[in-house]
């Protein structure tokens, strides 16, 4: 009986497996063996190869850069090196840090770039508070003015914005006292003035992006504010602003770069100025049949950038979080 039952118990089991393994066959088979997966595999195939070619496309230039402003004069003739350098050196940015003053010039420039950055956050961000919660006549007009200003050609200005502050006065008022305008040219003052009333490059944007994020900030917070006291600088200050914090960032981010990168301001107020894009850094025969012009090129430009690069890999968490917040993307 007992020798029977034993018999029977592994017939059963032996059962049992072979009908385990057949489901799981038949359920590989239904995932894998079929028209649906290999259509997931063909189409995760083809952005694979979609997003590489599109990141080689953007990437490659950077990696040209890169790899020239290493090659020595040996492999810039040398028809035989592509991308990699047989003779790696670094004679390029020694010229440009201890020749042409390098740090010097990123200090000067740091300094405006921040100083900007900073000034013109805070005034964007008063200004599109205003726009965004109180109601005046001619809001609107007002803001679409502002928006509009984003699509002004900056060269349609260039002429009176130079006149302007190549002989600075306020309703006759210098003028009077003094007996001739200001020439405020070669100064910092008109990047000053420009930033302090929201007239600044790009400020429109800022001004826009502000005013879309503080209409997002529910009203119900202000007016228990309001209700428990406080008035209107301290309900702004100790209680929109700690909200608009990665908004307020992203436009520093953006303020900051822009003024980094900026040709046309700086060349038009400071035409001597010993900045990065001007003075004696940038300047230079770049123009060079053999390649020796492109590779110094390469080494200025990277130079160049390199501070915007780490400010991005630490403000990069807020950009992204501020551009989300706007409203400018759907």
């Amino acid at each position: 009986m007992n020798q029977a039952k034993i018999k029977k118990e592994t017939k059963n089991s032996i059962r049992v497996e072979f009908d385990d393994r057949t489901s799981r066959l038949e359920r590989w088979k239904l995932k894998y063996a079929s028209f649906t997966f290999l259509g997931k595999v063909i189409f995760y195939i083809f952005r694979f190869l979609l997003l590489l070619g599109i990141s080689y496309v953007i990437l490659y230039p950077f990696l040209t850069k890169i790899t020239s402003s290493f090659m020595s004069w040996e492999d810039l003739v040398d028809s035989t090196v592509k991308l990699i350098p047989k003779y790696p050196t670094l004679d390029r940015y020694r010229m440009y840090i201890t020749g042409y003053s390098y740090f010097r010039a990123m200090f000067n420039t740091l300094f405006l770039s921040a100083a900007l950055g900073l000034l013109q956050t805070f005034v964007c961000c008063f200004i599109g508070y205003g726009f965004a919660k109180y109601k005046f006549k001619g809001n609107r007009l007002l803001f679409m003015l502002v928006v509009f200003t984003m699509i002004v050609p900056h060269n349609a200005l260039q002429f009176a914005m130079y006149m302007k502050f190549r002989f600075f006065d306020v309703f006759g008022i210098v003028e009077l006292i003094k007996g001739s305008a200001i020439n405020t040219l070669n100064t910092f003052f008109p990047f000053i003035a420009l930033s302090a009333t929201g007239l600044a490059f790009q400020n429109g944007l800022y001004i826009f992006m502000m005013r879309q994020f503080f209409k997002g900030v529910p009203d119900e917070l202000e007016e228990s504010a309001y209700i428990d006291g406080s008035g209107v600088f301290r309900t702004f200050f100790t209680i929109i602003l700690p909200l608009a914090v990665p908004m307020m960032v992203t436009i520093f981010l953006f303020a900051f770069s822009w003024q980094w990168t900026d040709y046309f301001y700086t060349n038009l107020f400071l035409p001597g100025g010993k900045t990065l894009l001007m003075g004696n850094f940038i300047s230079g025969d770049f123009s060079n049949a053999t390649g020796q012009g492109a590779a110094n090129l390469a080494a200025a430009s990277l130079l160049i950038i390199a501070p915007l690069i780490v400010v991005y890999l630490f403000g990069q968490k807020y950009l992204i979080q501020g551009i989300e917040r706007s409203g400018i993307v759907g």
